[in-house]
């Protein structure tokens, strides 16, 4: 199967499972049923600081130089999202001192990403699987954000944070669509791809739909 045909797949397959989900079923999940701004807003500190630190992990020992570059990018994006959403609770009134986005811990889809070792599997768990479930949080959060009225949340989401994760998705697709040729590779990816998907926090009530995907030939 040549490359682009195969990564569409992987694609078809994320949207058919996304098509799943509840319009707030990622914000109830990785909440726990928590449904307030200011919650959701502290959760998501922890993701970006996540996604900043494993892309930095994965930096220096990524060799091929259009790889380092969309890990790059992300780190610095990340961190930034970082930032801006500590402005935001702080404009919501938030204290966020003492505030410990990692008191439990890192995540287990933060433990998985870190086992990872090759540039095929780290750019198909990272920017391609999970900066896809993130593109669908942050639709679905948008749509909360406006329904309770909070206008200027949604805007922060809007015009930076959500473009810029659907472009690290993008740009980790073309990272695979260049590399994964081999039926080997094809495999990798898709192992990769699937237990990223299965391990996220936000798709914790599909889990069981996500393992029972169908197999994407690899040849």
């Amino acid at each position: 199967m040549d490359s682009k045909t195969f990564v569409a797949g992987l694609v078809d397959e994320m949207q058919q499972l996304f098509s799943q989900l509840g319009a707030h079923e990622t914000l109830e999940a990785e909440s726990d049923g928590r449904m307030e701004v200011k919650t959701l807003l502290r959760l998501a500190l922890k993701s970006e600081l996540e996604a900043s630190e494993i892309a930095a992990y994965w930096l220096p020992t990524t060799p091929e130089i259009d790889a380092r570059s969309v890990f790059a990018e992300q780190c610095a994006d990340e961190m930034r999202h970082y930032n801006l959403i500590v402005k935001r609770l702080a404009e919501l009134g938030d204290d966020l001192e003492g505030y410990d986005p990692y008191a439990g811990g890192y995540s287990p889809l933060h433990h998985y990403l870190r086992s990872l070792n090759t540039t095929l599997e780290r750019m198909a768990a990272g920017p391609f699987a999970c900066e896809a479930v993130a593109e669908v949080r942050n639709a679905q959060f948008i749509d909360f954000c406006h329904s309770v009225g909070d206008v200027e949340t949604a805007r922060l989401y809007e015009r930076i944070i959500h473009p810029e994760e659907i472009h690290h998705h993008r740009r980790g697709r073309e990272i695979l669509e260049r590399y994964a040729i081999t039926p080997e590779q094809q495999e990798l990816v898709a192992r990769a791809t699937r237990s990223s998907l299965a391990i996220a926090d936000e798709l914790q009530s599909l889990t069981e739909k996500t393992t029972g995907l169908h197999t994407i030939p690899m040849s």
